[in-house]
């Protein structure tokens, strides 16, 4: 190589050197934009990433234009410590503290938020689980076949119905159908050692399962005001050995949400039967929430065996010791259902 051919080659060299400082000087270093920036560019934060994480996700969608104008922000805003996983909308070529303050701004997040009210089915719950996040129902369908890996308490059998915790839940986007059951799963498990589930039970001569399938029919029959009443007829009736004749459990184990039942529905041969099977149903009917639970666990005092609600605008429910005085108060409901047309 000639003396001229070695001095282009050091010039190259040194030029890529400084092309490839520049760049980490431009990354990692003190630059930062002015002004509001402009467009737009959605940003995910995952669950666990820290400020540094979010400094280089920053910077890698054009959001800013170094780490440390990120991080200097983040330093002097002890809020930046709060900055929890979901999607924000940002804009392009921010300053540091702009985009920090944006993404402190509740209106950036896009984030989509799964509402699971208390009483759905396992079906009801994938639907709106499906809904909330995209993920199509047999993603959901496939992690329920493994319900080992969700967290699924031993005492439940594998049987998720029941489990999948009503609450509502912050979702970053970034959540497989099996992390979605998960955390569904956990919030229910926490509920429980909240509850002293299990140790209470016990205290009942219940396992907890038995405790979680008696919440969801609470939880189906009953209005809040009203849970430890319907706990109580319901104990009072297993007592008995009678029975349990609960309409929810029927149109459950019938695959439908209706209410009024024909005479034929009532006699429908299914384990969910409770007219014409006695005992518990096989599982619990609805994911019963922190009341139906506490319901379950702490029962009303009282030696009722009939309840019916005489009207479902306002909930009013009316309980009774025997059979003449259930049908007073049924001819009430049925009164009102006659007004309904």
């Amino acid at each position: 190589m000639t003396r001229r051919n070695r001095l282009i080659t050091l010039v190259v060299s040194v030029v890529a050197l400084l092309a490839l400082l520049l760049v980490f000087v431009t990354s990692r270093g003190g630059s930062d934009f002015s002004g509001p920036g402009s467009g737009e560019a959605v940003v995910i934060v995952v669950r666990g990433d820290s400020l540094s994480g979010i400094a280089n996700t920053l910077v890698a969608a054009g959001v800013v234009a170094s780490d440390t104008a990120f991080l200097d922000a983040a330093k002097s805003n002890d809020k930046a410590q709060t900055i929890g996983p979901g999607r924000y909308t940002l804009r392009q070529q921010m300053s540091g503290e702009g985009a920090l303050e944006l993404m402190l701004d509740p209106k950036s997040r896009a984030d989509s938020r799964l509402v699971l009210p208390e009483g759905l089915r396992l079906s009801q719950s994938i639907d709106a689980s499906s809904e909330a996040t995209g993920i199509p129902k047999e993603a959901f369908d496939d992690a329920l076949a493994e319900p080992e890996s969700l967290g699924i308490p031993a005492w439940a059998g594998d049987m998720p119905e029941g489990l999948l915790f009503p609450a509502s839940y912050d979702l970053a986007g970034d959540e497989t159908a099996s992390a979605v059951l998960k955390m569904l799963v956990e919030r229910f498990n926490q509920e429980s050692r909240d509850l002293d589930l299990e140790s209470r039970s016990a205290a009942q001569q219940l396992d907890p399962y038995s405790v979680v399938i008696i919440a969801s029919m609470i939880q189906a029959e009953g209005h809040p005001a009203d849970y430890a009443k319907v706990a109580r007829v319901i104990y009072n009736r297993l007592d008995a050995d009678m029975p349990l004749q609960l309409d929810s459990t029927v149109a459950y184990g019938l695959g439908i949400t209706q209410i009024s039942l024909t005479a034929d529905q009532l006699k429908s041969d299914t384990p969910y039967n409770t007219y014409v099977n006695r005992g518990l149903p096989p599982t619990p009917i609805n994911s019963p929430g922190t009341a139906a639970i506490e319901a379950a666990l702490a029962p009303a005092k009282g030696r009722w065996l009939y309840f019916v609600t005489v009207n479902p605008d306002t909930g009013e429910t009316r309980f009774a010791r025997n059979y003449q005085k259930f049908l007073r108060d049924k001819a009430v409901l049925q009164e009102y259902l006659r007004n309904q047309g």
